[in-house]
This record gives C-alpha cells, sequence and structure tokens, in this order.
C-alpha cells in the first residue's frame, strides 16, 4: 500500500536535504562541545552555531544573532517567555485559538493569581479585531497569540496586534509553532517582543530543537526559568546577564543544532518558491474539500485562503471522525492526525468540540497527485457512509 503522509501539523517529513547527513557529522566526525574547549574542533563548532543563530534572526528579521536562544522546543520557549514573565497579580490576553503549549502554562498561573483575559474569535478562527483593542489596556502585562491555528489553519492579524500592544506599551510573545518557515514572520513590522518556534515543523529540522527569539527589553524583564553552567563567566555563581548565555544553560543540542543549520540553508536558498507552492497546494486541498461538503463533511476555519497555512481540518456529519481517520490510514495509507490536537478551546471556538476533527497538514514536499489522492479517498469513505 502506498503511503502518503498528511501530519506536517505535527512534524514536517521528508525533512530538509542534507538535515540527516548534517547531524551524523556531528556525531561521527566532530563530536565535541562548545564554549568548554580550547581546540580547533570546538572553535568550528562555536562558529557553525553562531551561523545558525545568524540565519534564524534573519528568517524572522529579529534584533540580532545573540537575541536568538536555542530550547529543546516550542513548548520550552513558550514556558520561558510565559512564566519567566508574567507574575501574580498580572494581566494577560491570549486566544481561545492557542495550543496547550500557551494555555496550560497559563492556567498554572492562573492558580497563582495571573488574570487571563481571551480575544473574542468567531466559529472560523478568525481573531475579531474591532472588539479586541478594548482588552489590550495600559496595565495589560502581556500579549500572547498564535501566529496560526494548528487546528484549522486560520493565520492570526499579528501586525494589527501588535500595533496596538506598541500603542499601549505591552510585551506581545507570539507562538509560531504552524508558521516559522511556511509562512513570513518579521518581528520588527509585527512589533513582537517575544517569540517561539520549533525546529521540526515548517523549518524542516529535526526534532528536540527549539527557539526563543526576544528584543533586549524583554530580556531584561525575564527571569531564567533554568540556571546552570553556560561555559561563560565560570567564576560567577549569578546567572550571566548578556545573551544568549543568560537563557542557554547547561550543553546545547549540538546534533539538533547542525541539522538546523543545514534546514535552514535549503530555506534560505529556496523558501520563497517552496512557500507560494505549499500556499497552492493547500489551497487546492481546501477548494477539494469545500466542494465535498454537500455529500457530508464539513470544511473548519477561515474561507479566506489568503490567511490559511497548510493546515486543513473536516469533520464527518454522519460518521466517527476518529474511524474515518483509521481507516483513511487503513485502507488507503493516508496518515492524518484525528482528535482536539492540543487545542480544546479552539474546538470550542469552533464548534467541533468534544468530537474534534481529522486534521489533513500538506507539506512544501506534498504534491497535488497525493492531494487528489486523499480528496478521492475522502470521497469514497462518504459515498459508503451515506449508501451511495
Amino acid at each position: 500500500m502506498r503511503k502518503v503522509y498528511m501530519d506536517n501539523g505535527a512534524t514536517s517529513y521528508p525533512k530538509a536535504p542534507g538535515v540527516g547527513e548534517a547531524m551524523a557529522d556531528y556525531i561521527l566526525n566532530v563530536g565535541c562541545n562548545i564554549g568548554r574547549g580550547g581546540y580547533s574542533e570546538a572553535y568550528d563548532a562555536a562558529a557553525l552555531v553562531l551561523e545558525t543563530r545568524e540565519q534564524v534572526n534573519r528568517l524572522v528579521n529579529g534584533p540580532g544573532a545573540r537575541n536568538v536562544i536555542f530550547t529543546p522546543g516550542s513548548t520550552h520557549s513558550l514556558n520561558y517567555l510565559i512564566k519567566g514573565l508574567l507574575r501574580p497579580g498580572d494581566k494577560v490576553v491570549t486566544s481561545p485559538m492557542e495550543h496547550n503549549s500557551v494555555l496550560r502554562p497559563l492556567t498554572q498561573l492562573e492558580a497563582e493569581g495571573v488574570e487571563v483575559a481571551y480575544f473574542p474569535c468567531n466559529d472560523k478562527g478568525e481573531l475579531l479585531l474591532d472588539q479586541a483593542g478594548a482588552l489590550i489596556t495600559a496595565d495589560t502585562a502581556a500579549v500572547i497569540l498564535t501566529h496560526a491555528s494548528n487546528v484549522c489553519g486560520t493565520v492570526m492579524p499579528l501586525a494589527q496586534v501588535g500595533e496596538l500592544c506598541r500603542a499601549r506599551g505591552v510585551p506581545f510573545l507570539v507562538d509560531a509553532s504552524q508558521t516559522a518557515g511556511a509562512v513570513e514572520i518579521d518581528m520588527a513590522a509585527m512589533h513582537i517582543d517575544g517569540i517561539g518556534f520549533p525546529g521540526h515543523k515548517g523549518l524542516l529540522g529535526p526534532q528536540g530543537i527549539g527557539l526563543m527569539v526576544l528584543t533586549d527589553e524583554l530580556a531584561r524583564r525575564l527571569t531564567p526559568l533554568v540556571s546552570g553552567g553556560t561555559g561563560s563567566f565560570s567564576h560567577e555563581l549569578t546567572v550571566p546577564e548578556v545573551l544568549p548565555d543568560r537563557f542557554e544553560a547547561g550543553t546545547l543540542n549540538l546534533p539538533g543544532v547542525y541539522g538546523l543549520h543545514a534546514a535552514l540553508s535549503f530555506l534560505e536558498q529556496e523558501g520563497a518558491p517552496l512557500r507560494e507552492r505549499e500556499h497552492q497546494i493547500a489551497c487546492r486541498l481546501w477548494e477539494k474539500f469545500k466542494a465535498l461538503e454537500p455529500r457530508g463533511i464539513r470544511v473548519v476555519g477561515t474561507d479566506n485562503l489568503d490567511m490559511h497555512t497548510g493546515v486543513v481540518s473536516i469533520h464527518f456529519l454522519h460518521a466517527d471522525d476518529g474511524e474515518m481517520a483509521f481507516r483513511l490510514e487503513q485502507e488507503f495509507g493516508i496518515d492524518t492526525r484525528c482528535g482536539l490536537h492540543c487545542a480544546p478551546l479552539a474546538h470550542k471556538a469552533l464548534g467541533t468540540f468534544p468530537q474534534g476533527t481529522v486534521r489533513f497538514s500538506i507539506g512544501p514536499f506534498t504534491t497535488e497527485e497525493e492531494v487528489d489522492y486523499t480528496v478521492d479517498a475522502v470521497a469514497k469513505l462518504l459515498a459508503e457512509t451515506q449508501g451511495e
């Protein structure tokens, strides 16, 4: 049976060319640490780490290479931002479209006295911007917003929200887990103070490596959640003040950094055409699923395809979503993700709670033929459920 991978929203596959080879090269031929050795191999590895920071900074138009922090993943990045900034008595504004990597830290902090408010969203996952401004007041400690929903692919108006935050002096934090590498990000133009994202999704790199990029002002306000050896300022028992050392205690995941460097090198060469192609493929999938709606599915998310990622979720109206996802894999070899996607409030906003949806998430290497095959498979299942 053929295999069609439609779960790039969870992790990209295949990875960018050269990722596996770069990681193997580090393990087989480099092997040393950085900041802990005074020899040429360690200096060469440190140079590649710096190059990778520069690549990431260019990708998001960040404040500088030293403001790029390596983390174990996007969830860690967001926890560092959220828990490092907020204190009991603070007010924070977010949206119901967030992933649990934002909602669970906020729920923990809410129990400690942080007030959490939510932007209104409609049943397409679109933020109601005309009502959002009233929630962002001068006493707001932070606004935290996903760049795009991992459930339905709806892209949020970051630039407009960032403008509101900047006008009121409120730090703006962004979860770019579903967009980094796939959708253009400009921290300066969008007035983003802190952003977190993984290496293993749109960046086409390996799991276990994530990024946090933050402004100098936000860095001064964040409390490091992890402290320890940094290979620098070893005569001091306090956490270093300088970036990136302040937030990078312990040994970096250097195999991950090497793989990420290879992925980012590929994206710097091919990124714009890849993003355009991915958008076209996503539109094809969305439009073909929309054509099947009269036969018994609902396509969730925005109708504005210019504000849509490669995530397309559907709900089977006359069949169990879990059963349909299972049959797609067993009978057609199509890998999807079914359920609530770690975003329960998003499903409540979309009207798909508690059953969830079947999520199809394409990547830059998904083909038109794979899209057509997938839609045909769904059509066959619908014909069976409707007794056609």
